[in-house]
């Protein structure tokens, strides 16, 4: 089977924002095999023993997709950006929960580093960087849309440009400048112990 290309999943989208009910059962087996990708990336950064598996990130994924019965999907680039967000939220109000069950429980330093994306340490704590990361959206709303879309979705520069239609120079530098602003956000909640 080949590959489908981004236009068949543009098309598929706007099929199923129009009110094609059966676009999103065409575009679910096109687009699986990138979000079992994002979700497998997702969960290699996340402890061993972690009770949600990736087949259920997924499922948890496609179940808030249901719910977006009125959205109008710009491309494929956009839809992958809203399931990493989608994938970012299940895990934090995951981790969120694990972490009032275990009151006191000592979190493991988080430093924001790419080689996350491939580490086979254990999970950081991502409660942390969600809280870090909502405060880089205060400072600066594109580039927090940057890490997620990079970090979170797993999305290339180019195409992060695209959903965010800037340039791809803009979102390099976002890039940097963001994780600069992460590390010492995250180093400075552990140098206060919060």
């Amino acid at each position: 089977m080949t590959e489908p290309s981004a236009h068949d999943v543009t098309q598929l989208l706007l099929a199923w924002s129009a009110g094609d009910p059966q676009a999103l059962e065409k575009l679910t087996p096109l687009v699986y095999k990138d979000l079992h990708r994002a979700a497998r990336r997702h969960m290699a950064r996340e402890r061993g023993s972690h009770t949600l598996q990736t087949t259920a990130l997924i499922n948890e994924v496609y179940l808030r997709l249901v719910d977006f019965r009125d959205m109008s999907w710009q491309n494929r680039a956009h839809f992958f950006a809203l399931c990493a967000r989608l994938m970012r939220r299940i895990l934090t109000v995951f981790a969120r929960s694990r972490r009032s069950l275990k009151r006191g429980a000592d979190a493991a330093p988080l430093s924001f580093d790419e080689n996350l994306f491939v580490s086979q340490e254990p999970a950081a704590d991502l409660v942390a960087l969600d809280d870090a990361l909502n405060g880089l959206a205060v400072v600066d709303a594109r580039k927090g849309q940057v890490v997620e879309l990079r970090f979170f979705g797993g999305l290339s520069v180019k195409e992060t440009a695209e959903v965010l239609s800037v340039s791809e120079e803009t979102v390099k530098r976002d890039w940097r400048l963001a994780k600069l602003w992460l590390m010492r956000e995250l180093s400075a909640e552990h140098r206060d112990g919060s």
